[in-house]
């Protein structure tokens, strides 16, 4: 759980548009907003290298602190990456009151796949869902959610259903049972097309030796007459 929150801390953003979000992510910064309950939405620019380095700790929760200000607690409501570099491009977080549940998407990492008897016999795991909505207090709201997938066989499947709920937290999603998280399929087998073999032409007049028969008609070595 996010019991003791990492800080990010922040600058105020007064230029806007694409031109000068251009320029600050050729700088190494980030265009944010955070928002705020009814109150208008504020926008920062951070350093990119620490905004990654909080999110990917996995944090749900942290806070966020704007220019010296106070921090505030806030969670991740929207990231842009770039399509090919991976690069964090814009950043939106929601501030949050500690005492109300949210809603918030966490990941699911598996552990256990090397030993999974599906996989050490040549079956493919494929990680299906690899995040879930959850509804929580933001204090309650874990880092992540971690499934064992030791014991998968070939053929197996595991739903959210069998994902054990952690303390606080309720999973959102209409049929736990309809939600898939990983399936081990059988090993692919690629088909080999044999290569086509050419019909070897039969000679007209060849024997099984090689050597030519005689043709009818023609001279032979015991011809009469001489």
């Amino acid at each position: 759980m996010a019991s003791s929150r990492s800080t990010l801390k922040v600058a105020p953003r007064a230029d806007f548009g694409s031109r000068a979000s251009r320029r600050m992510r050729n700088e190494g910064l980030v265009p944010g907003v955070v928002y705020s309950g009814g109150s208008e939405a504020t926008p920062f620019q951070v350093s990119e290298r620490e905004a990654r380095g909080v999110i990917h700790a996995g944090a749900a929760l942290f806070d966020l602190e704007i220019d010296g200000g106070k921090a505030v607690p806030v969670v991740v409501k929207e990231q842009q990456l770039h399509p090919v570099r991976g690069s964090l491009q814009h950043l939106d977080l929601q501030q949050v009151n500690l005492k109300e549940a949210i809603q918030a998407e966490v990941a699911i990492e598996l552990e256990g796949i090397e030993t999974a008897p599906g996989v050490k016999g040549g079956g493919v795991l494929e990680h299906v869902t690899r995040e879930i909505t959850v509804e929580a207090l933001p204090t309650d709201i874990p880092d992540r959610i971690v499934l064992d997938v030791s014991a998968m066989e070939i053929n197996d499947t595991l739903q959210l259903s069998v994902v054990t709920v952690p303390e606080g937290v309720t999973f959102v999603a209409d049929d736990l049972e309809e939600v898939t998280i990983v399936t081990l399929s059988p090993p692919r087998v690629e088909e080999v097309v044999e290569p086509e073999v050419e019909e070897e032409t039969e000679v007209v007049g060849e024997g099984e030796d090689g050597e030519g028969e005689p043709a009818e008609g023609g001279d032979s070595d015991d011809s009469e007459g001489e």
